[in-house]
Formats: structure tokens, sequence, C-alpha cells
């Protein structure tokens, strides 16, 4: 659930196909993601999660895989 609930918000804000995300997909070199685009990404994780994503632990995050899991551990809280 966690996964394609990323893979959907990846894909209205990169305008991609759903498909064509993966668990290895690279926020910055396969999508291209700039400070911007993560800032956005992070207050949609947030807003569709009901979860509080700090600027430093996003920083750490690079794959799609990563992601998935972090939130994952965040709502296991």
């Amino acid at each position: 659930m966690v996964f394609e609930k990323l893979c959907a918000i990846l894909a209205r804000q990169f305008e991609i196909d759903k498909a064509s995300i993966t668990p290895d997909t690279n926020l910055v070199d396969d999508l291209g993601a700039d400070s911007l685009d993560v800032v956005e990404f992070t207050a949609a994780i947030e807003s569709a999660f009901g979860i509080i994503i700090t600027d430093e632990a996003i920083l750490e995050i690079y794959t799609v895989r990563e992601v998935c899991a972090f939130v994952e551990a965040l709502l296991e809280k």
C-alpha cells in the first residue's frame, strides 16, 4: 500500500507513468528531482500519510525503496 501511494505521488508530480517507477528508482538520478521537487514530494507524503518528515531525514533518502521503508517505519510508531 505504501509503495503504491508513493508511486502515485511521484507519477503525478513528475508526470510519468506509474508503471515506470520501481523500488530502485532514484529520485535525483532517475527522476531528475531538484531541491524544490524534494520539498514538494515530502509535503505530498506528509499529507497522504499523516506523518511529519524532518528536512534532515529526507536528505538521506535516495530511492523509492528507502522512502517506502522510512514511511513504513514512521507509520509503525
